[in-house]
């Protein structure tokens, strides 16, 4: 994604052994470090109350995914990431939702996945990200860790909360919650309308034909909040009543200083949404690295985000959630 004013960036024996151990145990360490940190948020913010949420184990997704490597559409690794999240999702009510785009290098074949947890009351909360890289950074190893890589892992783990809280026939209180892991967000050759956003824009107009958007309540974009230096902005064309519950949200976990200090307007996969009338907000950290430095890099890596990062997001969202269905 990118703003409408942004152009999208384009030894010897014993002593090996040793190395390597220390390496292995360091980064034990370090996983070690960022569960309990988030472990300790979850204990604070009183999310680990019945079926919680887990920021360490969003983490873990998503160093799971971003071991995949790049996974640009037409790629190896994009058929990778799309058996990840079947795999995963197996047990779950989930649709693939398959398409064709007519993008700048012909004809590509795209998949959006669509998994439902039923509530009580008749309507639908969307949760959405995106899991692919960008097809013009394919030479560059870009994992996109925080770039579609957190997000995956967030929803993943909160798909842990809702799968729970629905096993043996029950359902959700309130709205049906249903994630959606959209493909072709990114722009196959350079940003524009039609080269952008393909899974959204399309899943938008499937929705819009058979009546689905309309049972919509709200639609909540995540892209690029695993960030471990987190700052959310107030995306500006989002639902201004859904802003208004987030910010509500971050604030009954002690969490304001992490939301909305700034604000921009995004080009991102809610628009579609946005455009056909559904409530829907763009949670998004665009400040990702000093001045925006790893955003479409190489250095868009796994050490670049945080457990505890995710863990602030997922608290957040499961709030607003609980918001939504007071209204």
């Amino acid at each position: 994604m990118v703003l409408p004013s942004v152009a999208p960036q384009g030894q010897r024996g014993g002593f090996v052994v040793f190395l390597k151990a220390r390496v292995t145990w360091t980064r034990a360490a370090a996983g070690l470090l960022l569960s309990t940190a988030a472990i300790a948020h979850a204990q604070h913010h009183g999310a680990s109350e019945g079926v919680g949420f887990s920021g360490g184990r969003a983490y873990e997704y998503a160093r799971d995914f971003v071991a995949i490597g790049p996974r640009w559409p037409t790629s190896p690794g994009h058929l990778k990431a799309e058996a990840f999240l079947r795999e995963h999702f197996r047990h779950d009510q989930v649709e693939e939702d398959t398409f064709t785009a007519d993008t700048p290098i012909g004809p590509v074949a795209m998949r959006n996945f669509i998994v439902r947890y039923p509530g009580k009351r008749d309507g639908v909360i969307v949760l959405a990200s995106h899991y692919e890289t960008n097809y013009w950074l394919r030479n560059i190893n870009f994992v996109g860790a925080n770039d579609g890589g957190a997000t995956t892992g967030l929803l993943m783990a909160l798909a842990d909360k809702f799968r729970a809280e629905t096993a043996g026939g029950r359902k959700l209180d309130g709205y049906s919650v249903w994630l959606v892991f959209f493909d072709g967000e990114e722009a196959i050759r350079s940003w524009s309308e039609s080269d952008s956003t393909y899974g959204s824009r399309h899943l938008a107009a499937k929705w819009g034909r058979d009546g689905t958007l309309g049972h919509i309540k709200a639609f909540i974009l995540t892209d690029m909040i695993g960030d471990r230096d987190l700052d959310i902005q107030r995306e500006t064309q989002s639902t201004a009543w859904l802003v208004d519950l987030v910010r509500e949200a971050a604030k009954k976990h002690h969490d304001e200083q992490y939301f909305f200090q700034t604000e921009e307007s995004v080009e991102d996969d809610h628009l579609a949404f946005v455009r056909r009338g559904v409530p829907s907000i763009d949670l998004i950290d665009l400040d990702y690295g000093p001045n925006n430095s790893y955003h479409h890099t190489a250095q868009d890596t796994l050490d670049k985000i945080s457990a505890r990062s995710l863990q602030i997001d997922g608290d957040v969202i499961l709030e607003t959630i609980r918001l939504i269905n007071q209204r």
